[in-house]
């Protein structure tokens, strides 16, 4: 089970890079300051610590905000290098201000107030998959979850893989394994 947690914690990080748009760090000093610290006591101090990780991934330059810089060096980190400037413009338009800690843990609280644990999940695995086939090749996952954040050895890759469905040519069912993670095993009548 910490391994699907794990997995789960990883494409939540990797789903907030793709859903969740952020703004430039331009002028408004104080908005970011003035955010919500009342945001804090949203989530564990488990989940406050996760998500500090994630924002340490992304703040590349470590100047403690994520601009449109951040954001190119993080999607190349996660081998994608064709993200052009008016999408990540797009993203850093839906932040209320410059993207500190703070403006980073109310973007996510946003994004995740009403929605399930499945349902991010599947927008993770979505992510990874541009032609809505449903699977992944369980190669291509093993890849990811090895050499990304807080890397997965192989043998948690392949016990995550026990509970997954894998069809003959190596695909990964995400939609299936979504809802085992969610929800636990299925009991076979």
């Amino acid at each position: 089970m910490q391994v699907a947690l794990e997995m789960h914690r990883k494409q939540e990080n990797k789903a907030f890079l793709a859903s969740r748009k952020t703004k430039k760090k331009e002028g408004g000093g104080l908005r970011a300051q003035r955010a919500s610290s009342n945001v804090f006591s949203n989530f564990e101090q488990t989940q406050i610590q996760e998500f500090k990780e994630a924002f340490t991934l992304m703040d590349q330059n470590r100047d403690g905000f994520i601009d449109k810089e951040d954001l190119k060096d993080t999607y190349a980190s996660l081998g994608k290098t064709n993200i052009k400037d008016d999408e990540l413009d797009a993203m850093l338009k839906e932040a209320s201000g410059p993207i500190n800690f703070t403006m980073f843990l109310n973007m996510f609280g946003a994004k995740l107030t009403g929605t399930d644990a499945e349902e991010t999940i599947l927008n993770a695995f979505k992510m990874l998959d541009p032609d809505g086939k449903g699977s992944i090749h369980k190669d291509y996952i093993k890849r990811l979850l090895m050499s990304q954040a807080d890397k997965m050895t192989a043998e948690e890759v392949d016990q995550m893989f026990q509970f997954a469905t894998i069809d003959a040519a190596g695909n990964l069912d995400y939609k299936a394994l979504s809802y085992v993670l969610t929800h636990g095993e299925e009991k076979e009548e």
